[in-house]
């Protein structure tokens, strides 16, 4: 449609409402990953305002456009009443979460020059940004084993991976990948004692986490922001629990001089002074408008109100899961879901072929399944049904799983969910698990990533059920199911995972 030819505007919105059929749903709760949903659709409608009236502006010179550099004041400082952060605590807003996991690792490097080859300490369940950081900007990343039960990260082995190499630790309020709180206090300390910066990335947690829980709940749940000493930067993201559009996301340090390293600025040119507070020159204030919209419309109790219905659905899915009580049972176990329920073998399931792998610490939930079944599968048929769930592929001898976020918009479908579920888990019993060909998967197991062809590529890509477009475009034919996607993809290590991802979204 874009062409040489000029089209109408009737023409224009018409085409961009087919171009969005086969989209996920973006509102209504049923996509459980990527998007976030408050089920409120004033305030999507006043931050969509504020998006298009914002649109124009930009951050690079707040000079020129003294609004966007009010409403980030603003945001910010709502951010550091809920993080606890001192009175001279300073923040940043970005474009996303990775971003502000990026500006933080940049932050720590460029604050300790005298390090020739830096080094990152995580645990495994780190999100994928911190393994982008070390990558785009020269540091190893020292990646350590997280406790196969409660799947936090283990204080002491962090501890003993410090070096005097290491210029920051990260851990995660809570982890994208199983939904739990990493023990920062512990893992802070060890860190201030040496001088090394302590990230808590609580992008996918930070807009809830302050507003759950009496104080019964809280005291089962780690502490993780400024109030923990030594925790030196938070990143959160207000695209996801804060419910604004996409993207906007911010980091705060708890220092304005723990901040400076991530600045950079040159006059060393002919044209107009340069200073970057991000990653991005030229940033829109569309988004952050979207957020400050947002913020200012639902305020604190709002969030609180969102932050409990979030929770309480995410609780309602994991008693179903697991067969128990939850909290509130004397039967359960200090983590509300009984003692064999938060490891990876022995728990009892409610769903028969489904464990949740450990309680919630906020609201994520990840589910895996027994040898009746694969989650790969699973997810097929919850997309028959109209519901959206994320695969989530074996790492480190762990298990395969289905990962679940929780809008406050699907709290009150929880039921509705629940039984498309049990039926979804039900077909893929009665189907059984995606098998690969033994021989294939030892004939991956020594393939080289980087001695990779177009041919070799494209014969892999064929074997996963994938081919060009049917209509005769230039792109990639995506099947109905997945599931053999994921499953081959699964007995892959994962160098040669990563290539062949890299080369189905090149050819999408």
């Amino acid at each position: 449609m874009i062409g040489d030819a000029a089209h109408t505007a009737v023409d224009v919105r018409a085409r961009l409402a087919a171009l969005r059929e086969h989209d996920l749903p973006t509102h209504g709760g049923r996509t459980l990953a990527y998007v976030y949903d408050s089920g409120r659709p004033q305030v999507d409608a006043v931050a969509s305002e504020a998006l298009a009236a914002f649109g124009g502006t930009n951050g690079l010179d707040p000079s020129a456009f003294p609004s966007v550099a009010q409403m980030e004041r603003d945001v910010l400082a709502f951010a550091a009443r809920l993080f606890d952060a001192p009175d001279d605590a300073a923040g940043t807003v970005t474009s996303g979460g990775t971003e502000s996991c990026l500006l933080a690792v940049l932050a720590a490097r460029d604050a300790r020059a005298d390090v020739t080859r830096p080094q990152i300490v995580a645990p495994t369940s780190v999100h994928a940004a911190f393994h982008k950081a070390a990558h785009l900007f020269g540091l190893d990343l020292v990646l350590v084993d997280v406790d196969m039960v409660t799947l936090r990260a283990d204080p002491d082995a962090m501890a003993a991976a410090l070096t005097d190499r290491t210029v920051l630790v990260v851990v995660s309020a809570p982890s994208y990948a199983h939904g739990v709180i990493d023990p920062v206090g512990p893992i802070a300390a060890a860190a201030a004692a040496r001088g090394i910066r302590c990230h808590v990335d609580a992008c996918i947690g930070g807009w809830v986490l302050p507003f759950l829980g009496d104080e019964g709940e809280r005291s089962g749940r780690p502490e993780w922001t400024f109030a923990v000493p030594g925790v030196t930067s938070i990143s959160a993201d207000l695209h996801k629990y804060g419910y604004a559009p996409k993207g906007v996301s911010l980091l705060v340090h708890r220092s304005m001089s723990l901040r400076h390293t991530h600045y950079w600025a040159t006059a060393d040119w002919p044209g107009y002074g340069v200073v970057n507070s991000t990653l991005q020159s030229t940033k829109s204030g569309g988004p952050l408008a979207a957020a400050w919209a947002t913020c200012a419309m639902l305020g604190a109790d709002g969030y609180a109100d969102l932050a409990r219905q979030a929770r309480a659905g995410t609780l309602a899915i994991a008693r179903a899961i697991s067969g128990n009580d939850g909290p509130g049972s004397d039967a359960r176990g200090s983590d509300g879901l009984g003692s064999d329920a938060r490891g990876t073998a022995g728990s009892r399931s409610g769903i028969p072929g489904l464990r949740v792998l450990a309680h919630p610490d906020s609201t994520l939930v990840a589910v895996a399944t027994d040898d009746s079944c694969d989650p790969y599968t699973i997810c097929d048929e919850l997309l028959v049904r109209r519901w959206y769930a994320q695969p989530q592929l074996p790492f480190r001898g762990g298990p395969a799983s289905l990962h679940l976020t929780i809008s406050a918009a699907t709290a009150p479908q929880v039921p509705a969910f629940l039984e498309a579920l049990g039926d979804a888990v039900a077909a893929a019993r009665a189907a059984g698990p995606v098998a690969v060909d033994p021989a294939l998967a030892r004939l991956l197991a020594g393939v080289d990533p980087a001695a990779l062809d177009e041919a070799t590529v494209a014969l892999l890509l064929a074997a996963a059920g994938l081919g060009p477009d049917p209509s005769g475009g230039a792109g990639l034919a995506l099947p109905a199911r997945m599931a053999p996607i994921h499953a081959l993809l699964a007995v892959c290590p994962p160098p040669l995972r990563a290539a062949l991802l890299v080369a189905v979204v090149e050819r999408l």
